[in-house]
């Protein structure tokens, strides 16, 4: 057994490629493969919902776990879990299931009112509490409990307060990720009896009030040992900024010791054009040709004319105003004044769609609009795109800027939280520079980053010496990996003090 092996037990409500709705998913799936790979042992809860296929996984009962009984609210539940592995590894995932809570295909949002479920509160306290229940049947003792986002962001108290007399978990210690605090878990006080939690927590200046409200992040990030945010500079936003901190921000200054920032990676098993079997042309830096085959692939799925000599911009996201719809909107006319096509993916709200389509009949050889969810066309405008644009009015980490370098696909970014950690403008630095950022938000600035951009691909001239600087680029989850086992031998040491 290695020396420092440590026991990982990963939570999050959503894991690749069982469920996911965004980069939440891709990290949960990378992240614990890439610690199993450093030789620590490391497990993975996740709710089973609906939409999981048993066939498709290999979905196995645990027969000590075919009845989790526990208790919340006063009232008696009952969980099971089935197990399986994340694909092509060994970490284990543990499937928590109730069907009344988790039996739907949706994980948040009610399909039939377009709203979060009514009772997520519930479903995810319950999650919380199962998998702490689940944990000690298996006889198996985390050092390190790993939480993801608001869904989770119970335990921490809950280990503190409802187990503290437990030698269970008295050397376990918690760490709490932060990947979009956007998000928060935020409720009516009411709810505090239904999940099992005293009053005083919603009461003024309790841990959980928020406004009149309770929230469960801010319990988390109150309780946890540790905080961790998905990129450097979005660590030291969510504390300056009380926009960027959603509210929390003087939580977040308070314990600014106890907060790191680690940039998220990419899974180059999955996001690799050297490999990737989704696309027409495979290619890496020395056969860049075969990009323009991708290119031309992507022209005609979306109905465009193919011209190599104009620049592909592609997008992929969901269509908020924190992703930039707003200033991109605002600037369409001037920008598509430029010699350029735009290829947009993604879903989001009505009126973002209602402007686009509007634009697509004004210009409909300079843009298409794909308004759904589809892997495949991913990986398709990654590699046929020349460009990838993320004008986010805020960004955590961000992953398809990533993704974007290692397929030769210059991103142009809003300089925030993980772009501004990962992208390095070209204009400002020539021998460095991997894509064009703008750091004023607004429809001028972008347009003016995305005219070098197209000002830069018809020169010609460094094109392809930057594209191939840009997919040398490493961020492999291997590497980061190991400054979050360091984050874990610090509590490690704090656990020894206490």
């Amino acid at each position: 057994m290695m020396k420092n092996r440590l026991k990982i037990l990963f939570l999050s409500s959503e894991v690749a490629p069982f469920a996911k709705t965004g980069g939440l998913g891709d990290v949960s799936g990378a992240l614990p493969k890439a610690l199993y790979e450093a030789g620590h042992d490391v497990r993975v809860m996740m709710p089973k919902y609906g939409c999981i296929s048993e066939r498709k996984y290999v979905l196995r009962d645990v027969i000590r776990l075919r009845k989790i009984p526990l208790i919340m609210g006063g009232k008696e539940y009952a969980a099971l879990a089935k197990s399986a592995f994340i694909p092509d590894t060994k970490v284990q995932v543990y499937f928590l299931e109730n069907k009344p809570f988790f039996d739907k295909k949706d994980l948040y949002i009610d399909p039939r009112t377009g709203k979060d479920f009514a009772n997520n509160a519930e479903r995810f306290a319950l999650f919380c509490r199962a998998a702490l229940e689940t944990t000690k049947l298996l006889h198996w003792e985390p050092d390190v409990i790993h939480c993801n986002d608001w869904q989770t962001a119970l335990i921490p108290w809950l280990l503190k307060n409802d187990y503290s007399n437990d030698g269970f978990f008295a050397k376990t210690r918690t760490v709490l990720s932060l990947h979009n605090v956007a998000f928060q878990g935020v409720f009516e006080p009411a709810v505090l009896a239904k999940i099992g939690l005293p009053q005083e927590l919603g009461q003024k200046d309790g841990d959980m009030e928020f406004y009149g409200r309770v929230n469960f992040l801010k319990l988390g990030a109150l309780s946890a040992d540790y905080l961790t945010t998905v990129s450097p500079s979005y660590a030291q936003e969510i504390q300056q900024n009380e926009t960027l901190g959603a509210g929390l921000d003087p939580i977040f200054r308070a314990r600014k010791r106890e907060l790191v920032g680690i940039l998220n990676g990419v899974d180059y098993s999955i996001w690799n054009p050297e490999i990737d079997s989704l696309i027409p042309a495979k290619y890496n830096a020395a056969s860049l040709k075969e990009k323009v085959v991708n290119k031309q692939a992507l022209a005609e799925q979306s109905g465009l004319n193919f011209d190599p000599t104009v620049p592909i911009i592609g997008m992929i996201s969901r269509l908020t105003e924190q992703k930039g719809f707003d200033i991109l909107l605002e600037g369409a006319e001037k920008i598509f004044a430029l010699n350029l096509q735009l290829i947009i993916l993604g879903t989001g709200e009505s009126r973002y769609e209602t402007g686009l389509k509007a634009l697509q009949r004004k210009f409909p050889q300079k843009l298409a609009l794909h308004f759904k969810f589809d892997d495949e066309l991913a990986h398709l405008i990654e590699a046929g795109s020349d460009c990838f644009l993320m004008p986010s009015r805020f960004e955590p980490c961000g992953l398809n800027q990533l993704y974007s370098l290692k397929y030769g696909t210059l991103p142009i970014v809003h300089a925030t939280g993980g772009l501004a950690d990962t992208i390095i403008d070209v204009t400002k630095d020539p021998a460095k520079g991997n894509g064009f950022v703008f750091q004023e938000y607004s429809a001028s600035a972008l347009y003016e980053a995305i005219e070098r951009a197209v000002g830069e691909f018809v020169a010609g001239k460094e094109w392809q010496k930057i594209v191939k600087r840009a997919m040398r680029l490493d961020f492999s989850w291997k590497s980061l990996a190991e400054k979050y086992v360091k984050l874990y031998h610090k509590l490690d040491s704090l656990k020894r003090k206490n």
